[in-house]
């Protein structure tokens, strides 16, 4: 592929683990932003006011914006964004969560042989 015909579109792939140090501090913080939802319908307000409540992945999920993290560089424009998460077990000692070993680009990824995470969806929230 020429420099003319390089597409003008790239995927960036980024896993992230937090640690909820305060699930307080979170579930409100998700609320307020949800409350603060003007053009959300009150029947999906009510939904993800349940699910925040119940869950930290979803309030995560409400807080965390894929715009936000390009808004400022420069020359992008966001095409298409999706995004999840999940509760899960994590042991930062586990060989599995060890993202020091390189793919064949030389990017520290951890997926199949295809370059998908298993059970990778284009979900959301």
């Amino acid at each position: 592929m020429t420099t003319s015909e390089t597409s003008r579109y790239v995927r960036l792939r980024v896993e992230l683990v937090l640690e909820v140090g305060d699930s307080g501090a979170l579930t409100g913080a998700a609320l307020d932003r949800i409350a603060a939802d003007e053009f959300m319908p009150d029947e999906e307000r009510a939904h993800a006011e349940s699910a925040v409540r119940e869950d930290e992945a979803e309030a995560i999920a409400y807080l965390v914006d894929p715009f936000d993290l390009v808004s400022d560089v420069p020359g992008v424009e966001l095409a298409q964004a999706s995004w999840s998460s999940e509760q899960i077990d994590y042991d930062p000692d586990a060989e599995e969560w060890d993202l020091d070993e390189e793919d064949e680009e030389g990017e520290a990824y951890e997926g199949d042989e295809d370059g998908e995470e298993d059970g990778d969806e284009d979900g959301g929230r």
